[in-house]
This record gives C-alpha cells, structure tokens and sequence, in this order.
C-alpha cells in the first residue's frame, strides 16, 4: 500500500494532508524519516506520524510457510517460535497466529491482528476444513480410508469423520492426502497412530479458503491479498 494511502486511511487524512505530512518530515517509516509518500509500505512495517504509530486499517494478516522445528507461540525461553521469524513491526502490531502447528509440523500458518476472525475461524461449531499431506510408516489401505470416515477412536475422544486420500502405498511407506474439520492437538498424529501408522513427517496445505503459496520458502512469509483475506472472512460471516 502507498504511504499516503496508508495515512490517510489508517489516521483520517486526506491524501493532500498526508503528502504534505511526509514533506514536513512528520512520518516515520521503521523510525526513520520518510520523504517519499508514494514509497510501497510492505508487510511488517511500522510507520508513525508525529511519534504515534499508524495501523493499518485492515490490520496485519500474514501468510506463513512454518518450517519443522519452530514451535508455535509468542514466546519460549528455549526454543525458537514463529514470532522469532517476522520482524519487529509485525510483532509491535500484535500479529498473533490463529491456531497452533506442533514444533514438527510444516505448513501454512495464518498470523493476524483480528482477533474476532481468528477466533472465529477456530470454532468447533464452524468446521473450518484443514488440509494436510503426511508421509507415514506402512502400507495405507481401504481400512484405513473407512476408520478415517468413520471416525478413528483415541484414548480422550472420538474424532470426528474426515476424508483420507492415499497418493503413494506401497513398500515401507505411504504418502496421503487428510482433510478434517477439527484442529485438536496432534490430531493427525494421533489417528494415523491409533491405526498403526507413524506420522513421519506432516504439512499443512489448506486452512479453510486459504492455500499455502507454493512459492513460499519454509519460514518465509507474506501479506494476505484483498481477495485471500475477505475469502477468509466470508468463512466466518465477517463480510
């Protein structure tokens, strides 16, 4: 977004006022003085006016390609977490994720500032579908496609049905495709463990409308388009 569309809308100028705010040296892009307002403010970047921040005024809403062994979470004093990938400006923004990836699982991670959509998105009630490709030990069949409809039992709870597509089977391994509609902890994991498959190694493609950027490097990330975010927010009546 333009740095003057961004002032104008994120603190109530006109765009004539906002260029003439970058002039007078009152904004700050990153802490540094900007002179250009028609400079391209990508994601994560931090831009001030008169010493009091600007936000964007449909929040921060980043993409992320999580790699294996990065946990989670805000914060861990042992381990490094997805926070320590994005920079300083998406964090001071409050960008958090929705939803948890465990430390061994890849895939697409939405961050948001919108609280509201995010938690939205990880209701029960809703049944937002997420899409995983996972690579277990042995060989997949048409038992386990049918446990999987069926609903697999663990020891805490029931899972509730989902749909199992196997790509490779065969030999030591086996490569498939999991679609479910619920996100409880190591839950993929656990199903293909309860059936005799070790998860060994697990990635998430698809959360609800939103699809992992196949040009997306592991750890890297992006800012959601137009059309990706108000996708997302239509699966949740958002408009």
């Amino acid at each position: 977004m333009r740095l003057d569309k961004l002032l104008a809308q994120g603190a109530g100028l006109s765009r004539s006022d906002a260029k003439k705010a970058v002039r007078e040296g009152r904004v700050r892009v990153d802490g540094q003085p900007e002179s250009d307002a028609g400079r391209k403010i990508g994601e994560g970047r931090t831009v001030s006016l008169d010493g009091q921040a600007v936000g964007r005024p449909d929040g921060l809403h980043l993409m992320m390609n999580k790699p294996a062994g990065v946990l989670t979470a805000a914060r861990d004093a042992r381990a490094r977490t997805v926070m320590d990938l994005l920079p300083e400006g998406a964090r001071r923004a409050g960008c958090m994720p929705a939803g948890r990836l465990d430390k061994d699982t890849e895939g697409l991670l939405l961050l948001t500032t919108d609280g509201e959509m995010a938690h939205r998105l990880l209701s029960p009630k809703r049944g937002i579908a997420k899409e995983y490709r996972a690579r277990v030990t042995g060989t997949l069949g048409k038992c386990d496609v049918a446990a999987f409809m069926g609903g697999v039992r663990l020891k805490d709870f029931t899972a509730k049905p989902a749909a199992l597509t196997i790509l490779e089977s065969g030999g030591q391994t086996s490569l498939a495709r999991v679609v479910l509609h619920e996100g409880k902890n190591r839950q993929v994991r656990r199903m293909f463990s309860a059936l005799g498959h070790e998860v060994t190694a697990l990635e998430r493609l698809r959360f609800g409308p939103l699809t992992l950027d196949a040009g997306l490097p592991k750890g890297g990330w992006r800012e959601l388009t137009a059309e990706e975010l108000a996708a997302l927010r239509e699966a949740v009546s958002l408009g």
